[in-house]
This record gives C-alpha cells, structure tokens and sequence, in this order.
C-alpha cells in the first residue's frame, strides 16, 4: 500500500479522502514528525497533538479563503504539510528550506509570521472586522493552546472577540500542558470542564458572552469534522474547546502527557472641544486652508487635543469611500481628540477596545492584512505596553498600520506617563517608518500618505505643544510640502529651511520651534547665520544631506525633544564619527521625572537657547584653537 501522504499537495487533496484514508494519513504524518524531529530538533511534543485537528480544519474548511490563524505557530507543522511543504519533511535536500513557523512568504495558506505567544485572536478580529467591513463571508479561525491562552494578549483578545460579534472560530487546543506545566486560574476552569465533558458552570467562554462547544476525544478526525461543521459559517463567535494529548504517538502517562525529559519533545477627560473648519476629504492640506482656519484653532485647547481633533476629521471624511478606514483607540479616547459627537458618527469606523493596547496592535495587524486601513491612537507611555505586537504582528509582519504617538516629549508629568523614550523604542525596530511632523499640515500630510499609499507600518509623532504655540502665533516654521501623496518615501530627504555657514542645525519634529530661536540667537549673539534642518523622519539617516553638510559646516547640532541616550542625535553623531564635523547633541537625559517643571527639565539638560548657544560658542572656540 503506498503512503497517502505523497498524493497531499494542497487542501483540496484531503477533501476526496475517507474517513479511514484521513485516519490513516494522520498516522503517516505522526511518524513523519518523530523521525524529522528526532533527526533535526523542533517543537515535537506540540505537534503531535494537533496532528488530526489541523487534518479535520482543512477538510471542514476551505483555506485561503478561509483564514487559519496559528497562535505562536509553532503547533502548524502539520498545517504546512498539507499545505504544499510536505518535501521540507520528507526530502533531505529540502528539509532547511522552511521557518519553524508560519510564514506569508512561505504560502498563501499563511497568513502571518508568529513566533510569541498570544495574539492569535487579536489578529482574528481585525480580519474579521475587515471581512464584515467589505462584506466577506470567509470563515476566521483562530488556533489556540499549548499554554498561550494564559497569555495576556490572549485574554484581551477573548474579552473583545465577545463585543465585535460576527463569525470567529476560536479553537483552545487543550492539551493540558505548555512548555512545561500550566499555571494559573484559568486552567482551574479548563480542567473541570474536561471533568465535567464541557458542562461546567465554572467556564470563562460563557461567561464572556461566547458560544462554546467541547470535544473529548481532540485527537479523533470523526469528532473533529462534526465540530468544525457545526460552527463552520457561524454569525457569531464561538470557542471550540478541544482535548488533545501532547506527544500522541509516544510514551505518555494517564493523560497523554509528557515530561521534559522525554526525547525530541523540548519546545525549544471631559473638556469641550471647539469645531475646526472643515478638512478636505484626502490628500495634504493647502496652507491656505490652514491659515483660514487659525480663528478657530486658536480657541482650541492643548496639542493633544488640538491635533488629534484634526486626525480625527480629516479620516472621518473618507469613511463613506473606505469601509476599511478604522480608527482604534486602546481607552483614552477623548485626552487625543477623540471625542464623543465623533464617536458616534463614526459608527464600525472606530474602535474602543479598552485599556489593552497589546490586542489594539493585534487587531490592527489583523485589519491590516485583510486590506483594512487600521489608525492606532494612544500616547506614548501607553504604546510602550504594546513593544512585543509593534515589534512582532506590526513590523516583522510588514503590517500597513499607522501610529498616532500622543503626549511626547519633555514635560512636567508623573514619572509613570514620560513621553522621552518612545523615538527610542519605536527607531530600534526594523521594517517602521518613523515621522515626526513640525506644523498641523505636515502632520495631515504624513496621516493621509500612511493610511493611504504608503501601505507599510507608520508612526507618526503627533506635534506638541511648541508646535501649536507656534502656529497659534502665526508663525510658520516650516513651509508645507507640495504633494506628498505623490511620493513613494516623501520624507526620505531632509529639508534645508535656511541656508548658512558654519553651524548646521538639525531640529527633529516638535523641537523645529526651539532651532528656530536658537538659530536667531547665533545671528544676534555672535553674528553667524547657521543652516537649520527639519529632518521629518527618526528611523533613519538621510546620509546624502548629512554629507553635503559635512562638506560645508564644521560643526552640526541636532535637538530632539526626547530621550538623547539611544536616540536620534546620537545615531547622526555615530555617522559622523572621526570626521572632521564636530557633532552637539541636544536631547534629555535617560531618567525618571516625576511632576518636575518643563522648564527646570530643559535647564538640567542644556535645551534652552542660552545654554545651547554657549554650547555652541565653546566647540566653535576649541576648533579654532
């Protein structure tokens, strides 16, 4: 009798397959996966117990359409056999061709890269939301256990999946065990549902409001198939609680458990806000649309608000041309300008998914890679609770998500709400485009090439309060650019304000204002006229101009309105090394502050315009001796 497996090249291959042959495969698969792991490492004990649910999801349903959706990905070995990898396997040529987890670049059949533990239903809802927003009637699974579901994420995600409502498959593969033993409440809960064949009182699902269903026998293709059928097409989501057993296939105690020591089985507020003039539907705003507007920005209260109020109106005009435009605030709404009366129109627009900005990145991935246009809002002491997402469903996902970073910058505020450190956090991942706009035009700009050509993942550093003062005077510090939207990087280049000699001034984002003043102090203290900079962008260097810059100035200061040690300033300083142009650094120190004056804060560090001034006079001194 030949292997059954050798005729598996896509899901569709299982669907003609008997009851007996889909048995029989599982078994070929089993053994498949003792020699390869016992041969090459990997996530042996975990893998063996998804063997016949992964078999009877692909039979049920009817993927890429339908979207499985593995949490941390590493049970999905079985998934990528069916799924057209099965020579990876089988072949020892080919067996160091695959990731260990799932891969968009791999196959259609995957959806994301997860390697971290817990989002898998995030990621569900916002393709969920996405499907209902455009109509879509495809199924949404999400897959998970082996220890996850007691992962934060996890709960946020449960918590919000009850709320959103619509078809979502949450499948709890209940194999009574992680990475080594469970621990918490929750699996309480999940044993004496196991105890009871799914009847107990004691269930978190139901009491979030989710339909739930148990399966006893996990490992048995028949009641899988039943399962899975029962809740397939469903319009509301459902948790399919499954008792699988870790290491089916090898020596097991009494519930198919088994130890560390088991060979190959290491897995490895309430302020009024003011009406702005109407915005334009998309694209930049004309300066002169924006100074018509000054009366009534001026009455408008602080920046947070000012320029959130802005974000905010300028996407709600869009809503009725792109279902997918989504705004998602993690709490917090109204602090950023998100207030009630916008709320309520904005309708499935917008999101609250409470304090659990872990899940609001999550979601937004999952929006996102369903073609949606996700906005997360939320300060930046905030966004620090959600590192792990930004780095992991955001970035390494390549996921077209926009950030709106409020309360940055240097500021008296309690020590827990700092705004310093998130240029830091945010230019240390790879794969986001970081901005940091310098007027409201700017800032509108940059929102409507994020959430419109720019399809990658964006952050944007919503302006502050130099800023408004700024444009609330008058004045204008930057002129705006022509046509963003027509550029595929528009802010890659920095931008030469005013051409000097000498002393290049590199003023990043919401600290333009202060090289503004410093730059007017130079020409009034000691009669030099310095170049002045708005570098628009935090995540890279634009070597080209840092060149030309060198080649005509012997000494360069930048000014950043946030955490100087990591930052920005000091990777312009690193380029420059042992070159001739001597390089200043203006930026807070790496410390906590609790409820400290701007203004003693900016005099410790050496940000005000005297203190950089001298700073300045002093380099210049010790050049020409």
């Amino acid at each position: 009798m030949g292997k059954l497996l050798d005729s598996i090249d896509s899901p569709q291959d299982l669907k003609v397959l008997s009851l007996e042959e889909l048995n029989r495969l599982a078994d070929e698969i089993r053994q498949l996966l003792i020699r390869f792991c016992r041969r090459h490492g990997g996530h042996l004990g975990s893998n063996l117990a998804t063997i016949e649910p992964i078999i009877a999801l692909h039979y049920v349903f009817d993927m890429p359409h339908d979207h499985l959706i593995f949490d941390v990905s590493h049970q999905a070995y079985t998934h990528k056999i069916l799924t057209g990898r099965r020579r990876a396997y089988t072949d020892p040529e080919s067996q160091e061709d695959l990731s260990g987890f799932t891969s968009p670049k791999e196959s259609p059949y995957d959806d994301f890269m997860l390697g971290h533990t817990g989002t898998s239903i995030g990621l569900a809802c916002g393709m969920a939301a996405q499907r209902d927003a455009t109509g879509d009637k495809a199924n949404i699974i999400a897959f998970i256990g082996d220890g996850s579901l007691s992962s934060g994420p996890a709960f946020e995600g449960l918590d919000w999946a009850a709320e959103q409502g619509g078809n979502l498959i949450i499948v709890v593969n209940d194999n009574e065990m992680s990475i080594a033993e469970n621990h918490g409440g929750l699996y309480k809960s999940l044993a004496a549902l196991r105890a009871s064949g799914g009847r107990s009182s004691d269930n978190p699902f139901r009491s979030l409001g989710l339909e739930y269903c148990y399966v006893e026998e996990g490992n048995r293709i028949e009641d899988l198939i039943e399962a899975f059928r029962r809740v397939k097409d469903t319009d509301h989501p459902v948790v399919v609680h499954i008792h699988t057993r870790k290491g089916l296939g090898l020596g097991q105690g009494s519930h198919g458990q088994i130890g560390p020591a088991s060979m190959g089985l290491s897995d490895v507020n309430t302020d009024h806000m003011t009406s702005l003039p109407d915005l334009p539907a998309e694209g930049p705003v004309e300066a002169n649309h924006w100074q018509d507007g000054l009366d009534s920005f001026n009455r408008l209260p602080n920046s947070r608000k000012t320029y959130g109020r802005m974000a905010m109106q300028a996407l709600e005009a869009r809503f009725p041309q792109e279902p997918g435009l989504m705004v998602i605030s993690p709490a917090t709404p109204l602090s950023n300008g998100i207030d009630p009366d916008f709320r309520q129109r904005a309708g499935n627009h917008y999101r609250d998914v409470g304090i659990a900005e872990s899940h609001a990145i999550a979601y937004a991935a999952g929006i996102a890679k369903a073609g949606g246009t996700p906005v997360v809002a939320t300060s930046a002491t905030f966004f620090q609770r959600a590192y792990d997402q930004i780095e992991q469903e955001m970035a390494l996902n390549g996921s077209a998500v926009t950030l709106l970073v409020f309360s940055t910058g240097v500021a008296k505020t309690d020590a827990t709400h700092s705004g310093t450190a998130d240029m830091v956090m945010m230019r240390g991942i790879p794969g986001l485009t970081c901005l940091a706009p310098t007027s409201g035009a700017e800032f509108l700009d940059m929102l409507a090439w994020a959430t419109g050509p720019a399809r990658q993942p964006v952050v944007i550093r919503v302006p502050g309060e130099r800023t408004l003062a700024t444009e609330r005077a008058g004045k204008q510090i930057a002129p705006a650019t022509s046509n963003p939207a027509a550029e595929s990087q528009p802010w890659d280049r920095y931008r030469i304000l005013q051409e000097g000699r000498t002393v290049a001034l590199l003023a990043l984002g919401d600290a333009l204002p202060l090289g503004r003043d410093l730059a007017d102090s130079l020409e009034a203290s000691m009669g030099l006229k310095p170049t002045l900079v708005d570098p628009h962008r935090y995540d890279r260097l634009d070597e080209q101009t840092l060149d030309a810059l060198a080649s005509t100035h012997s000494l360069v200061a930048t000014i950043e309105d946030g955490q100087l040690d990591g930052g920005w300033g000091q990777a312009v300083a690193a380029y420059y090394g042992p070159a001739q142009v001597h390089t200043l650094a203006f930026g807070a120190a790496k410390e906590f502050n609790d409820r400290v004056p701007q203004a003693t804060l900016l005099e410790k560090y050496g940000m005000t315009v005297p203190a950089m001034t001298q700073a300045i006079s002093d380099a210049l001194v010790d050049q020409a001796s």
